[in-house]
C-alpha cells in the first residue's frame, strides 16, 4: 500500500540569509557555508553535490559526485569524459550543480558552463590519488554495460600485475572539468515556508547582481 507522505512537515528554524551579511562575490558566501558545514559534526560529505546534465536523448539526468576543489574561478570535480555524464558535457556544457545540507536547511543551486582542466592539472590530481583508485579509473568504462561484477574484478586483478612497482599513469579518457558559474542561489530554510533564497547572476562587466526571491 502506498504510503501517505503529504503530512510530512518540518519547521525550518536555524539560521537566516540577509542581503545585509551577503558579500559582493558568491563565491566568498560559498566558502563560508562550505567551511561552516564542513565543519559541523552533523555533516556527512560535505563536498557531494549532484551534477545535472543533458543527454543526447534530450533528458536531463542528476548524479552525485564529489567537489574537488572552489576557487573564485570555479568548482572543479573529476571524472571518465567517455561515461554518460562526459559525452552529455560535450554536447552541451551548461550544467546544475548542488549541495544539500539539511542538517543546517541550506542548500546551494548552481548553474554555470563546465570545461575540461588543463592536462597538467589532472595530472597532478590525479598523482595524489591512491593507487586502487587510480587502477580504477582504468579498470571501469564508466557507463557501459558489463556482464558482471566478476569482469570488473578481473579487470582489476590484470591491471594491479600490469602496474606491480610501477608508476601508475592517468588515463587519458580520465581527468577534471570546471564549472565556471553564471548563476548561484542561496537557499536557507525558514519558519513557515518563508525560505531565504538569495541568487546572484553574473553581469556582462564580471560583477555580480544581487536578488532576493520568493520562496
Amino acid at each position: 500500500m502506498a504510503k501517505d507522505l503529504s503530512n510530512y512537515r518540518k519547521s525550518y528554524e536555524k539560521q537566516e540569509l540577509l542581503e545585509s551579511t551577503c558579500p559582493e562575490n558568491p563565491m566568498e558566501l560559498f566558502q563560508r557555508w562550505f567551511r561552516n558545514a564542513d565543519e559541523s559534526e552533523t555533516v556527512e560529505e560535505t563536498n557531494a553535490m549532484n551534477i545535472s546534465t543533458i543527454g543526447k536523448d534530450g533528458f536531463p539526468k542528476n548524479r552525485v559526485v564529489l567537489l574537488k576543489k572552489f576557487t573564485y574561478e570555479g568548482f572543479i570535480f573529476y571524472t571518465n569524459y567517455t561515461s554518460e555524464k562526459g559525452k552529455a558535457i560535450a554536447e552541451n556544457n551548461n550544467i546544475c550543480l548542488s549541495f544539500f545540507w539539511p542538517a543546517l536547511e541550506q542548500q546551494i543551486i548552481i548553474k554555470g558552463k563546465a570545461e575540461k582542466l588543463a592536462e597538467n592539472l589532472s595530472d597532478g590530481y590525479f598523482e595524489s590519488r591512491p593507487d586502487g583508485s587510480k587502477l580504477g579509473a582504468w579498470a571501469s568504462n564508466q557507463s557501459t554495460v558489463v556482464s558482471s561484477r566478476k569482469a570488473l574484478e578481473d579487470n582489476l586483478l590484470a591491471l594491479e600485475k600490469k602496474y606491480e612497482n610501477k608508476e601508475i599513469p592517468r588515463p587519458k579518457h580520465w581527468g577534471g572539468y570546471l564549472v565556471k558559474p553564471i548563476s548561484i542561489e542561496f537557499w536557507q530554510g525558514r519558519p513557515n515556508r518563508l525560505h531565504d533564497r538569495i541568487r546572484y547572476s553574473l553581469q556582462e562587466d564580471f560583477s555580480w547582481k544581487l536578488e532576493r526571491l520568493a520562496p
